[in-house]
């Protein structure tokens, strides 16, 4: 395609460095050898025949579970349903079989429903959990990966089950719901207990969510206003007889979510209550997470939040050692413009980190599985604003021009995943945003992730890091649901004296001086080992090859086929 030819090359080593790959990450082409499901059509005959998407029901595409993957993209507001050329074209149940019409159901997954298989015995948790208590950081499970590579990772159902505490009540903030198979997460013994659900739908998305619901009278709804597109935070918290917790996590409330994708969550610590007559100060962690939780949540206005906020100024989160980092819509100025999006993050990062020598060669990571609009070339955002939050050490002068490096998935690396093609129906980079920021590809680096054996899930995770030259250290670690969007982390207006952010984003800040290890005050040892950071994914990163092109969701790839023998074309 003349999109395809005009793709830069990739293979740029003044920007990028030159590193010898091992031979581990040879493999690429390789498919998975275990775990991938079975695909339900035995006819896999490798066509072009038309998307089914566009003979379903008008009411399914305009707002089903997976299409709804938040684009960033600030112009691009065409995305359609993608589907696969040859799902099984089974007949839908009949109305009679089931309360809900079938078109007024949000399908889980792009999948179909018989896609998934079902988890081993000995997936979830039977006993409390050998997990790395330093970060409180994890992965979440895939299904088909070798044993090993699950362990220490986390489920839903493992985060909600009573290994964790005796559960009395739950918040569950997020953007795309499949309301039964939520439920069915919760533990037999919780699965009545009341759960409050903060969206933000509008209109037919909001009648089909509360149409979900009707079965289950314990969950309540709290709309949030946001604006068309948003995303909202993806956090629950968890109210225990024993006390409270708060998960802050990079998945949707769908099962195509937490099964053969990479994503990532940071656990609270299990925060008690304070004594009867504390103060309002009490309950502060080094850290300041508390005052800026309760300032968070403040800010959607929701009264439905109110007891919740009480709640959690009646306990001590003094044991928090993360920041951290939110954006919410709207227009800042003055001390206010530090409150949200990359700005925040520039502040903690001088208040926090200290400078270090020779750090022009620290390059700056950033991992996302979508992208917005950044501008006609680098100056406009990313090359400007946006490096200098990302290069912020300490009080320092220096203005570092370190290189670089952008995990997203090429083309081949959806192609030959657990789930094939339909992975990128959650990798939502537009072709429209694509053609007008083709110097943006020269950045791009593969997802290879063999280190924690998910190179074969595609990441939903987002992170973003400062590494040593030889990637053996990190200055600062950040899990967010936040993408690689000005609309998630905000940009400058009139002169730089305002910003405008768009989108709910929240996500966890990890600097060295907030923890108490032996690395304490010196870059975090980014390794798998205990006092290593556990980074999701291979350092170093491997940069796209000439041939490689990034992931676009709503073109076809029709040239060859995935992990289950189909192809894209999208509707």
């Amino acid at each position: 395609s003349s999109f395809t030819s005009a793709l830069l090359s990739m293979s740029q080593d003044s920007q990028h460095g030159k590193w010898t790959v091992s031979d581990s990450d040879d493999d690429d082409e390789a498919l998975p050898s275990s775990g991938t499901p079975a695909v339900s059509n035995p006819s896999s005959q490798y066509e072009t025949s038309p998307s089914l998407a566009g003979k379903r029901k008008k009411e399914v595409s305009d707002g089903s579970g997976w299409a709804l993957s938040d684009s960033d993209d600030d112009d691009d507001g065409d995305v359609k349903r993608k589907s696969v050329s040859n799902l099984p074209k089974k007949a839908p149940p009949s109305p009679k079989a089931k309360k809900v019409k079938v078109e007024d159901e949000r399908p889980p997954s792009p999948h179909g429903r018989l896609y998934y298989i079902d988890e081993p015995e000995d997936f979830f948790e039977s006993s409390v959990p050998r997990l790395n208590d330093t970060f409180r950081f994890y992965l979440n499970k895939v299904t088909g990966l070798d044993r090993k590579y699950n362990t220490g990772a986390l489920h839903i159902k493992d985060i909600l089950s009573p290994l964790f505490g005796t559960l009395k009540e739950s918040v569950q903030f997020n953007y795309c719901f499949d309301i039964a198979w939520m439920v069915q997460q919760y533990p037999s013994e919780f699965r009545d207990r009341p759960v409050l659900i903060v969206h933000g739908d509008k209109r037919e998305a909001k009648a089909r969510l509360v149409k979900q619901a009707q079965p289950f009278p314990h969950v309540r709804f709290c709309q949030v206003q946001i604006s068309q597109n948003t995303d909202i935070w993806k956090m629950m918290l968890l109210w225990y007889e024993e006390g409270f917790r708060v998960i802050i996590l990079t998945s949707n409330l769908i099962r195509a979510d937490w099964y053969q994708k990479t994503q990532g969550m940071w656990m609270s610590p299990l925060f008690p209550r304070l004594p009867e007559g504390s103060s309002a100060s009490a309950g502060e962690s080094p850290t300041f997470f508390k005052r800026d939780l309760l300032e968070y949540l403040a800010s959607y206005r929701a009264p439905e939040l109110e007891p919740w906020i009480q709640q959690i100024k009646e306990h001590d989160l003094s044991e928090t050692r993360v920041y951290l980092v939110g954006s919410t819509p709207g227009r800042y100025v003055g001390p206010d413009m530090e409150r949200w999006g990359h700005l925040r993050l520039r502040k903690l990062l001088y208040d926090h980190t200290d400078p270090i020598p020779g750090e022009e060669k620290w390059p700056v990571i950033g991992q996302f599985s979508s992208i917005g609009s950044m501008g006609l070339d680098k100056t406009k955002w990313l090359a400007g604003e946006f490096q200098r939050t990302m290069t912020t050490l300490g009080r320092s002068s220096h203005r570092s021009n370190p290189p670089m490096h952008l995990l997203y998935p090429s083309v081949d690396d959806v192609r030959t995943s657990l789930e094939g093609y339909p992975a990128g129906g959650s990798l939502p980079y537009s072709i429209q945003t694509a053609q007008k920021q083709l110097w943006l590809h020269s950045y791009f680096h593969r997802w290879k992730a063999n280190t924690t054996g998910r190179s074969h899930a595609m990441p939903h995770i987002k992170t973003y890091m400062r590494a040593s030259p030889d990637f053996s250290q990190l200055a600062w670690f950040l899990v967010t649901s936040a993408n690689l969007s000005k609309a998630a982390w905000g940009a400058l207006e009139k002169n730089n004296t305002q910003v405008m952010v768009r989108s709910y984003e929240l996500g966890v800040l990890f600097v060295p001086s907030a923890f108490t290890f032996p690395v304490h005050k010196n870059p975090f040892l980014a390794s798998s080992s205990s006092a290593g950071f556990p980074v999701p994914f291979d350092l170093p990163p491997t940069c796209y090859s000439a041939k490689d092109q990034p992931w676009i969701w709503n073109i076809p790839y029709s040239q060859a086929p995935d992990t289950h023998g189909n192809i894209w074309v999208p509707s």
